[in-house]
């Protein structure tokens, strides 16, 4: 009998959300270059006073991983990929003992024609469990995902809509590695402020719930 062996592939949580792709060109006589510590590292920031009607950016992967909303949210979806995954090796580990069972038993011609087909059956449709419970598994974690995603994008376009209502931006783009703005003043980045504003708002609604 073919012992053949029950994979599983869970998904790595990544947030991936498509964007147009951007092209600013921004220049000022008067701005000043100002440095600006990030870390351990320097970079140069052109500080100059943004207008009302404004085109400015953020930068979309930054936001992402420095939201506390979707770092717990992560977290949660992560925890429960583990346990998927615990119990997959837990079921792959039992299931392979009882094939292994099976077959020493039937080397040694301890058991009949009979019992040993109506073992092999059994053993395939664990098998067919298995397999199926796990695909169920995947499906499960691949919609928990898409549903994660879908409440952080939700959240900072919100908030980003809000936000906007006081500033009057002509424009906020939101800037990412898979679309990039290639040429923008780093005096237009908001970025600091919509992470700020994202979390402070996210902390104050946390509390209330609690």
């Amino acid at each position: 009998m073919d012992k053949k062996s029950l994979i599983i592939s869970i998904v790595a949580l990544v947030i991936a959300v498509g964007a147009c792709a951007y092209t600013v060109i921004a220049t000022c006589p008067s701005c000043k270059k100002a440095a600006a510590k990030s870390g351990n590292e320097t970079r140069d920031v052109e500080t100059i006073e943004i207008a009302e009607g404004s085109i400015v950016y953020f930068q979309l992967d930054r936001v992402i991983k420095e939201y506390d909303m979707a770092n717990d949210l992560t977290s949660v979806v992560e925890t429960k990929m583990q346990n998927v995954q615990e119990q997959l090796a837990t079921r792959q580990k039992k299931l392979q003992k009882d094939f292994d069972a099976f077959n020493e038993k039937w080397q040694k011609g301890l058991m009949t024609q009979t019992t040993a087909q109506a073992q092999a059956e059994k053993l395939d449709k664990q098998k067919a469990d298995l397999e199926k419970w796990a695909n169920t598994k995947q499906n499960e974690m691949l919609e928990e995902q898409q549903v994660t995603m879908n409440q952080i994008m939700d959240a900072i376009q919100t908030f980003v809509s809000a936000y906007n209502e006081s500033k009057g931006y002509a424009m906020i783009l939101a800037n990412q590695t898979a679309a990039p703005i290639m040429v923008a003043n780093s005096g237009l980045d908001i970025t600091d402020e919509i992470i700020a504003g994202l979390n402070e708002e996210y902390i104050k609604n946390k509390n209330q719930k609690d």
